[in-house]
């Protein structure tokens, strides 16, 4: 009996390559996706979703692993699904819900996992959850708010340098090349004018490589903390930003200090951890060097009062009332209110002001350019 090797052969040796190139690919592809996923973000709402829905099933009595493998299942980013499945992993092997939030950090926080230990300490991680879900929140109308009153301003910036630009390549050299056929003397704002349109289409590409090296070298001192130190100094002495910037920072000191005491963590760890939430690092080391000074036997409201420029007098009154009457997380959460409510106030009204500032730029930019570009041909028609 004899067996056909030809068609055997030949199939096997068209097949194997395939698969080969096919698992090649696909191996690409789980590695790019995996890239993809270690650059991904967690968005606030993801994290409001997970925080507020975990209290919710907690409270009507779903177990810790349950609501975890609900909640993966539930969640639209693919990187968060992979966070919760591994927390959820964690918990069934006998871990704590804190034990598997902390190999996850970066995304959750040390706020978040400090506070989420005490709950699960004292008993009351639903109560906890639901104090999370507040401070997220409002952490996130708070940056909501911000972004959205400074994207206005931004975008018509933007548009300014475009026009301007546009205008500096095109339509000044085709003016520049008749006023030089006139061959008068032209005015000073004028020669400024061609000398920047004759940069910049005669140096175009180099001008733009300067101006990506400074972006660049710009963005890697803000990164190193003496350059973020000094740029942050500067804005808390700008007249218009600094009042803004310290009310952002004050509420979010006064939110998560009544959330950490609400949740019976100690004055002096409370104060540890809202220096590390602080983003300004002026208030980080301020309220660092408050929580030491409080471990040697000051009182809060003492140790406040010696920062003036950061505290305000309101805050200190409203500290020591919270001292003396024992009810300093409810004082803290109120002042939250009122600065919150401030931020809100100014970041509604900002583009109404910052509008006819922003009128006065453009027209202040389009009329010099005119000015420069009319002055010449003047004295041209008055020559004649």
């Amino acid at each position: 009996m004899s067996v056909n090797l030809t068609n055997f052969s030949s199939t096997d040796a068209e097949v194997a390559p395939v698969k080969k190139e096919e698992t090649k690919k696909m191996g690409m592809v789980e590695k790019i996706n995996n890239l993809l996923l270690v650059f991904s973000r967690i968005k606030s709402s993801e994290k409001l979703f997970f925080v507020q829905n975990l209290g919710i099933m907690l409270k009507a009595g779903v177990s810790l692993l349950m609501s975890l493998r609900t909640l993966a299942k539930q969640s639209s980013s693919k990187k968060f699904v992979t966070i919760i499945n591994d927390m959820a992993d964690n918990v069934e092997k006998g871990k704590t819900l804190t034990e598997s939030l902390k190999p996850h950090e970066k995304v959750f926080g040390e706020l978040f996992i400090n506070m989420v230990e005490a709950g699960e300490i004292s008993g009351k991680l639903e109560s906890v959850l639901t104090q999370l879900f507040t401070q997220i929140k409002k952490q996130h109308k708070l940056v909501s708010k911000v972004k959205g009153a400074m994207t206005y301003p931004i975008v018509v910036l933007s548009a300014m340098g475009a026009i301007g630009t546009f205008m500096m390549i095109v339509v000044v050299p085709k003016l520049t090349s008749m006023l030089k056929d006139f061959g008068a003397k032209l005015p000073l704002p004028t020669q400024i004018l061609i000398t920047v349109s004759d940069t910049l289409v005669n140096n175009g590409p180099l001008v733009l490589l300067c101006l990506i090296v400074f972006i660049f070298i710009f963005i890697r001192i803000l990164k190193t903390y003496r350059g973020k130190y000094y740029f942050q100094s500067i804005i808390l002495k700008l007249p218009v930003v600094s009042p803004i910037v310290k009310k952002i920072n004050l509420a979010k000191f006064a939110r998560t200090i009544s959330s950490l005491l609400k949740t019976d963590i100690m004055i002096i760890k409370s104060f540890q951890i809202t220096a590390n939430v602080l983003g300004n690092l002026h208030y980080r080391e301020a309220v660092n060097e408050i929580a030491e000074k409080i471990k040697k036997g000051s009182t809060i409201n003492e140790v406040i009062s010696q920062y003036p420029k950061l505290f305000s007098p309101i805050v200190v009154q409203m500290v020591n009332i919270g001292e003396q009457t024992g009810e300093l997380d409810e004082i803290l959460e109120e002042l939250a209110q009122f600065y919150e409510e401030e931020v809100d106030q100014i970041m509604d009204t900002l583009p109404s002001i910052l509008e006819p500032i922003l009128i006065l730029v453009l027209g202040t930019a389009i009329g010099g350019m005119a000015v420069a570009i009319i002055m010449p041909m003047y004295s041209l028609s008055n020559s004649i």
